[in-house]
């Protein structure tokens, strides 16, 4: 399903139509790092934004705090929609919980059946109340792992992911990918910085992301792609020392880092959860909310390659071509392991 594309239609004249939009309520609950980590967070608040200056919205903002549990994000939920909060969105995969069936997004959407709830990187958890909006990961990542490729001298490159989980591996299993469909040879060093049992600290972790990526670049690696949230800025920083590149994710990331980093950032997988985010809450208040998944990929612009800074310009033409086989179906990309 796509969701950007269900507010138009056709008038009995044959022009195009917009549903007129009411007022709505929204609450949005972040993961961890929330607000400031210039990378995933910041992108559900670049839809929030675009909201509030084009559509008529009341928000309120939640943050995660750090080694909560299932109950905190569970109340954190329940306290949104207790408020009368029509829409609330829960960003990021800590909302299904250890047990999805029965953790925070399914409790919660159970005992608040008239909100609209949308889960953002959700994809174990449905309810005729839910929306899951989930993105092509792997498919973005295989343009950085080609690119990466494709711009390294020493055959080696680097990948930092937050926390060992099958979200995080589509990641790495993308990159790797896309790195070898361009060169075969190429070596793919792997590091995650934090497992479940952990509570995913590794996303938070600025220093151990700066740690992981120094090994790797002192190792031969030449660029390094994270898919560790607010830690990322540490691989920017190890770049940054070595005089090596980073990839970063999300975001366009050398957008939203201080100046003094913006020349080791090689590209970024952007992610549009900033348009799932906005597309979602225009639906609630044009009154065509839709429960099931709705995914964003490359066809429909969901995930896409940055370009500020100029540094891929050289390969854009490559990397254009394997955008497009990937669009088509030509290449298939392997699936994460489930566990």
């Amino acid at each position: 399903m796509t969701l950007a594309a269900a507010g138009c239609g056709q008038g009995a004249d044959g022009q195009s139509t917009q549903a007129a939009h009411q007022a709505v309520t929204v609450g949005l609950a972040y993961d961890l790092g929330g607000r400031g980590d210039k990378s995933f967070n910041d992108a559900a608040a670049a839809g929030l934004e675009r909201a509030k200056t084009s559509l008529d919205v009341q928000i309120k903002e939640l943050e995660a705090l750090q080694e909560e549990n299932d109950e905190a994000r569970y109340g954190r939920l329940k306290l949104l929609c207790d408020a009368g909060y029509q829409a609330v969105i829960a960003v990021g995969f800590v909302y299904a919980g250890s047990d999805p069936a029965q953790g925070p997004l399914a409790r919660a959407s159970r005992d608040c059946p008239n909100t609209k709830f949308a889960a953002v990187d959700v994809d174990t958890v449905h309810a005729p109340n839910l929306t899951n909006l989930v993105f092509a990961d792997d498919q973005g990542s295989f343009l950085m792992g080609a690119a990466a490729a494709l711009k390294s001298k020493s055959g080696r490159v680097g990948f930092v992911g937050g926390c060992d989980l099958p979200l995080i591996k589509r990641f790495e299993v993308g990159y790797r990918a896309g790195a070898k469909a361009v060169r075969a040879d190429t070596a793919v060093d792997v590091r995650y910085l934090s497992t479940p049992a952990q509570a995913c600290s590794g996303f938070i972790n600025p220093n151990a992301g700066q740690a992981a990526a120094a090994r790797m670049y002192a190792g031969g690696a030449d660029v390094v792609y994270h898919a560790a949230g607010g830690s990322g800025l540490g691989v920017f920083k190890a770049a940054k020392a070595s005089g090596k590149w980073a990839v970063g994710v999300d975001s366009d990331q050398y957008q939203l880092v201080a100046p003094e980093l913006r020349d080791v950032i090689l590209t970024s997988m952007i992610k549009r959860v900033d348009t799932a985010v906005f597309e979602f809450i225009r639906s609630v208040g044009e009154g065509r909310f839709t429960p099931g998944t709705v995914t964003f990929g490359l066809q429909t612009k969901g995930v896409e390659y940055a370009t500020s800074g100029g540094k891929v310009d050289d390969i854009k033409s490559q990397l254009e071509g394997l955008k497009q086989q990937l669009s088509e179906g030509k290449i298939v990309i392997p699936a994460a392991p489930a566990g």
